[in-house]
């Protein structure tokens, strides 16, 4: 047999550096985040669709997250600002969670996406966290109830989309502004939480003061 001359013989190509494979790298806390808050509000979409559902066969069913006066899905449901583009609100749920949970699902198992797919993303939860605040002013000063499994939507979309804002705005990170903004996102969402809290308290203090 005859030796192949080293010249010849042709060398293994060397694997692709991590570094330079293509699409975005999302840290593990971040991958998990997602993929939690995904199935956090699919959960919620699911069970207000169901809820839903059994409303409509029976007009004086009470769903399980009517609570009181104040806690009130069945008052929300009936509302027209439950079907703001025509059709019920969780069904928007439904296909964005769903979205939000596969894109977790490849993240947790390293999976980079490219960075236009994150964009996309950021601007879905940008859509999101507007419509949270339209229902959230709705529900406070116009329904004057609240629905504990919309709330539950509500908690999760602000984390959300600091998490997904974070990715998609990577390739921008030398603007100070956004440099600012992303070393205080998690302090300015405390602030969020706090300032809707202190709302729903004012609002209902008749009812809440109540209970003390």
């Amino acid at each position: 047999m005859t030796a192949v001359p080293a010249a010849e013989a042709t060398p293994e190509t060397p694997p692709e550096p991590r570094e330079s494979r293509p699409g975005v790298a999302v840290g593990r806390p971040s991958a998990l985040w997602i993929l939690i808050a995904g199935v956090i509000g699919l959960t919620a979409a699911a069970v207000l669709t169901i809820e839903k559902i059994e409303l409509l066969i029976d007009p004086s069913y009470v769903p399980s997250c009517s609570l009181n006066p104040v806690l009130s899905c069945g008052s929300v449901m009936v509302t027209p600002q439950a079907s703001t583009f025509g059709f019920p609100n969780m069904l928007i749920g439904l296909v964005g969670f769903a979205v939000v949970i596969v894109s977790g699902v490849l993240a947790v198992g390293r999976v980079r996406l490219p960075q236009w797919y994150w964009v996309g993303l950021a601007l879905g939860n940008t859509f999101g966290v507007a419509f949270v605040h339209y229902l959230i002013f709705q529900s406070l000063y116009r329904i004057g109830a609240l629905c504990p499994y919309c709330m539950v939507v509500w908690t999760i979309m602000i984390p959300l989309f600091v998490v997904s804002a974070s990715i998609a705005l990577r390739p921008l990170a030398g603007n100070p502004v956004l440099r600012v903004l992303y070393q205080w996102r998690w302090s300015l969402v405390a602030l969020w939480f706090t300032a809707v809290v202190l709302m729903i308290l004012v609002r209902f203090w008749a009812y809440w003061s109540t209970l003390i």
